[in-house]
């Protein structure tokens, strides 16, 4: 029991990234606009995270450098898609790769170095006795910061979206842009600090990543995650809290290879380290067996341009 409570405390540990990453690109689907770009932001975001706590030792202004550096990206991706119409698809490609080499330039010299020990989840006795407690201890208490914030901001987001004026216009973006537009709203401006905002939370993924996570920096640290937070959007049907409950699954999946290894299970560590991937593809490919199903809460105009006339 105590091993299976604490196995699902790292997996949600494993799945925060994700959540974050995985809001930040739902408020984007849900203004109309497709970022691919998610994987080169928060590629740029870990190596400015980790840049800023080797420099200054505060994980706070790490994360804040990994938030400034996704939004910077979002906001040159805005820049074309949005001011430019160009192609949003070809745009975030063209991010994501630009975002692989920027990294692996800017981060080679701390490639190999290490941080030290993330922030303690909770300090004193208060803390201890909290973290100790049964299934909710491990579960909550014992968790960093950073997996309270993933859990607020799913609330905020769902708020936000649902219970707000200004959800509804940007849920009315995302429908018929130009209904909006004829309402008044500006659709362009809207869109694009919805984008900048996406890549902040894209940004603070990255930098969670290279900061709490794992506290070390080498090439091509972020693995995919930025793909699979992006089909955690369609996993999710556009909703806060299964995105929040997939991050984790996936979060489980990706933890599940070294738990089988050091289980000694006579299985290649390639095959292994390909479990979240395939496991991404399955559940794709499992939903799409029902269109009517995504197509319930999937945005009318996800990924069309808008020309205001």
């Amino acid at each position: 029991m105590n091993e299976t409570v604490l196995l699902l405390a790292a997996a949600i540990a494993s799945g925060t990234p994700l959540v974050l990453a995985g809001l930040g690109l739902l408020i984007n689907e849900k203004a109309g606009v497709v970022n691919l770009g998610a994987e080169g932001m928060m590629l740029i975001a870990a190596v400015a995270g980790f840049a800023t706590a080797f420099g200054t030792g505060s994980e706070v202004l790490a994360l804040g450098a990994g938030a400034l550096a996704g939004a910077t990206a979002a906001a040159v991706f805005g820049l074309l898609v949005i001011g430019l119409n160009a192609n949003q698809y070809a745009a975030g490609l063209a991010l994501s790769l630009f975002g692989g080499g920027f990294s692996a330039f800017v981060g080679i010299g701390y490639v190999g170095r290490k941080l030290g020990d993330p922030v303690a989840p909770l300090a004193g006795s208060i803390g201890h006795w909290l973290a100790e407690l049964p299934l909710i201890g491990p579960l909550l208490f014992g968790q960093h910061p950073i997996v309270w914030l993933s859990l607020a901001l799913t609330v905020a987001v769902a708020w936000l979206l649902y219970r707000t004026r200004a959800g509804l216009v940007l849920r009315a973006i995302g429908e018929s842009p130009e209904s909006a537009h004829a309402l008044g709203y500006p659709v362009r401006l809207i869109r694009f600090a919805a984008v900048v905002t996406g890549g902040a939370l894209c940004g603070v993924a990255g930098a969670c990543l290279s900061v709490v996570y794992a506290p070390m920096w080498v090439e091509g640290l972020v693995a995919g995650r930025g793909w699979i937070a992006l089909a955690l959007t369609t996993f999710a049907t556009w909703r806060p809290g299964r995105v929040l409950l997939g991050a984790w699954l996936f979060g489980g999946v990706t933890l599940l290879q070294f738990h089988l290894q050091a289980q000694g299970v006579a299985i290649a560590s390639q095959l292994l380290a390909m479990l979240p991937y395939v496991a991404t593809i399955v559940v794709l490919a499992l939903i799409s067996r029902n269109p009517a199903w995504i197509r319930a809460n999937m945005p009318a105009s996800l990924g069309r341009p808008f020309h205001a006339d």
